[in-house]
């Protein structure tokens, strides 16, 4: 496999989480009835430009289908998150209504919303038909197509070009990051910003967060490699910021490489020397890896074994695409876990893919009772037991199995 960015061989191994199937392609009873498609799921890493990688098996229109069912707009704590985004970047870069707003993977319109809101102009580019039908529905404008240099042309001429883009939780998510970069560099106002925000590979691998690795995650990022990846493309980064979100996640500023003029705030060249003091330029950083996620996997499976042992009824809350890679990656079905439930009707009624643990609404839970509840999308811990908080009082305790077993 050569790399995505600088085409160099790439052989070096982070982690082998062996097959699993798309973990958004969640199964309806009619889907039941037939095979589901198991892809390997591999990462290596460059030792040329440090971009850790999938192995490529298969096109990026399997996993961002016409039934695409992630949608941001049912966590509060994004929400709470977006909004403050946009508060932010109106005051930091002084936007107006005579500015324009472009968010790519604008999803259901979370974020894009609260720009609307201030009278903005913006669009939104969402390349899923179901999230951008909800972003629709809010009011906004999407152009429903995967982002790159072609799309961002059409927009220039078209007299759209940006004073701001946002791409939150999407640079990962594309399989050639040099043409989705260029495409900034080229819708770009000549004094406009780019932000983009990305789990960061340093917390991945310091917290064994190996559940963030799935299919349609095509990279995992560093500065060190985004810095790169952005120069060779017409950006450069001017600002850094560490956010908690999705466990950890960077916040990198960037302009037009040939007419920004922000200067270079300390925090990237200081963030650049922490990522190369931990070895994210070596070799070191990498190893064990493999053997800190095949712990947490079977400390996790023993917990579940020892519940089903003692008659405890054990059940998960949110059907997220990290919870799948962990079950799957386990080999997790309903008879340990029985059920999930998820605030989006769009998965409710249907089945996980791989484990086919069906997903229930939230409310079927009170009347389960269970022991256990495994929250799988363990960043958002806290919102999860606010929400469940009569259960706790029932006496169900909470469980997540990243990046150590808790139960509490």
């Amino acid at each position: 496999m050569n790399c995505r960015h600088c085409g160099r061989s790439v052989s070096l191994p982070l982690v082998d989480l062996g097959t699993a199937p798309p973990s958004n392609a969640y199964l309806s009873a009619e889907r039941l009835q037939g095979p589901e498609a198991w892809f390997p799921l591999k990462v290596l890493v460059c030792e040329g430009c440090w971009l850790a990688q999938t192995e490529d098996v298969a096109d990026a229109s399997l996993y961002f289908d016409a039934e695409y069912a992630y949608f941001s707009g049912y966590s509060r704590t994004w929400l709470d998150h977006s909004r403050r985004y946009v508060e932010a970047m109106v005051d930091r870069f002084g936007l107006s209504r005579r500015s324009h707003v472009v968010e790519v993977a604008a999803n259901d319109g979370a974020l894009l919303q609260f720009v609307h809101e201030r009278g903005i102009s913006c669009l939104g580019i969402e390349p899923t038909a179901s999230t951008a039908a909800a972003a629709r529905a809010r009011g906004l404008q999407v152009v429903e197509e995967f982002f790159g240099v072609g799309l961002a042309d059409r927009l220039v001429a078209a007299g759209r070009a940006a004073d701001l883009t946002a791409a939150n939780n999407v640079l990962a998510h594309v399989p050639n990051i040099n043409d989705f970069t260029a495409g900034f560099a080229t819708l770009l106002a000549p004094d406009g910003v780019a932000t983009f925000e990305f789990p960061h590979l340093l917390r991945l691998l310091e917290e064994t967060q190996f559940d963030t690795i799935y299919h349609e995650h095509f990279s995992y990022l560093s500065l060190t490699s985004v810095s790169r990846i952005f120069t060779t493309n017409g950006l450069a980064v001017f600002d850094v910021e560490e956010l908690p979100t999705h466990g950890g996640s960077l916040r990198v500023f960037a302009q037009r490489a040939d007419t920004g003029v922000r200067p270079v705030h300390v925090s990237v060249p200081r963030m650049l020397a922490r990522e190369k003091a931990v070895g994210l330029t070596s070799r070191a950083a990498y190893e064990g890896f493999q053997r800190r996620a095949e712990r947490i996997k079977h400390e996790f499976l023993e917990f579940l074994l020892a519940a089903r042992r003692d008659g405890k009824t054990v059940v998960a809350y949110g059907a997220a695409a990290k919870g799948n890679t962990l079950l799957n990656f386990a080999g997790v079905r309903p008879e340990l876990i029985a059920c999930v439930a998820d605030r989006n009707p769009a998965k409710q009624g249907k089945r996980l893919p791989g484990s086919r643990i069906p997903i229930v609404d939230e409310r079927e839970l009170e009347s389960l009772r269970p022991d256990y509840v495994v929250i799988l999308p363990w960043n958002i811990r806290a919102e999860v037991e606010a929400q469940l908080a009569d259960l706790r009082r029932q006496g169900t305790r909470f469980v997540t199995a990243i990046p150590r077993l808790k139960v509490a």
